[in-house]
């Protein structure tokens, strides 16, 4: 049982870690969408659906050494920490407590940042789009309401020919 403890200790503090290298991540994409640097941007994007995977794999390893941790103390599988804390050694009570904690915190921040990274991500490619259509005479948006893509009306003369 103590080792399966240790064991969950461990991956909560890993999935804590990996919770905050996003939150950074995503920190550094906030500051390439406002700053406007869009080579720097893809790669950015790059970097946090990279973490994303680091975060699920996290994640799974916590999950699984949380069942056993359940199954030891003769509960569900599936039991939450709400159950789980409770029946531990009094001693390791504390740091699970705090840690859960911890890592639900940093969650709620991660997906804070995330919806206003969207928002921003958005914005710019509605920002891009104008820009496009405003240079595209005729040319219609390369969404539809449905989200699929719509082909874009090309002029029949070069853009140049169109300003002289």
């Amino acid at each position: 049982m103590i080792e399966s403890l240790q064991n969950l200790i461990e991956s909560l503090r890993e999935e804590l870690q990996q919770y905050g290298e996003m939150l950074a991540r995503l920190d550094q994409q906030q500051d390439l969408v406002t700053r406007r640097v869009p080579d720097d941007l893809l790669q950015s994007t790059a970097e946090v659906e990279s973490q994303s995977r680091i975060i699920q794999n996290a994640r799974q390893l916590r999950l699984q050494c949380q069942r056993e941790v359940a199954r030891a103390l003769q509960l569900p599988a599936d039991a939450p920490f709400t159950e789980i804390t409770p029946l531990l050694p009094e001693n390791y009570r504390p740091l699970m407590a705090a840690l859960v904690q911890e890592n639900n915190e940093l969650l709620a921040r991660v997906q804070q940042r995330s919806r206003q990274n969207h928002v921003l991500l958005s914005r710019s490619l509605e920002l891009m789009s104008g820009l496009i259509r405003s240079l595209i005479p005729g040319g219609s948006p390369v969404y539809t309401g449905a989200g699929t893509l719509r082909a874009v009306v090309m002029p029949q003369r070069a853009i140049y020919a169109e300003i002289g």
